[in-house]
């Protein structure tokens, strides 16, 4: 199957493995994993930085399989979690990034592009996220209110 945007045809990306259960090795209980999280979502770390620090600093494989939920829904549960899912303030981050470009560099058409792109990647991932009741009903995509948002 091809990519949205491009021509391109190409292989999905890794996938962990398909047990979920918590290794032996792994000898952090389930609250020093949850205080690890809250630490570090405190520090204002994203939950993808948590995760790829959980792994690589304090060797957690997998925090779903060691506290049977994701690492979102332990924010959740602790108050820590955004009001917008992390995909899409990245892609918001993206889209202020390039709208910033374009108004040093006005003439540039490839990216005015992407830009479109973007936008349009935000209003459907908008439009699915208000569906299932993570954004509110009618939520719409406003390039000011991203640029606050992302600041």
């Amino acid at each position: 199957m091809a990519r949205l945007h491009t021509k391109k045809k190409g292989k999905s990306g890794s996938h962990k493995p398909a047990a979920r259960i918590s290794p032996a090795w792994v000898k952090h209980s389930r609250e020093e994993i949850w205080g690890l999280i809250e630490k570090m979502a405190r520090e204002g770390k994203t939950p993808a930085a948590i995760g790829q620090l959980l792994r690589d600093e304090h060797g957690i494989p997998s925090v779903r399989a060691l506290t049977k939920k994701k690492l979102v829904a332990v924010l959740k549960e602790k108050n820590l979690a955004g009001n917008h899912p992390q995909d899409m303030i990245d892609l918001m981050r993206r889209a202020v990034r390039v709208a910033k470009h374009l108004k040093a560099n006005p003439r540039d058409t490839s990216n005015k592009i992407k830009l479109s792109n973007i936008e349009a990647k935000i209003k459907r991932r908008g439009k699915y996220y208000s569906s299932k009741g993570i954004l509110p009903k009618g939520w719409k995509y406003d390039a000011e209110q991203a640029f606050l948002l992302v600041k």
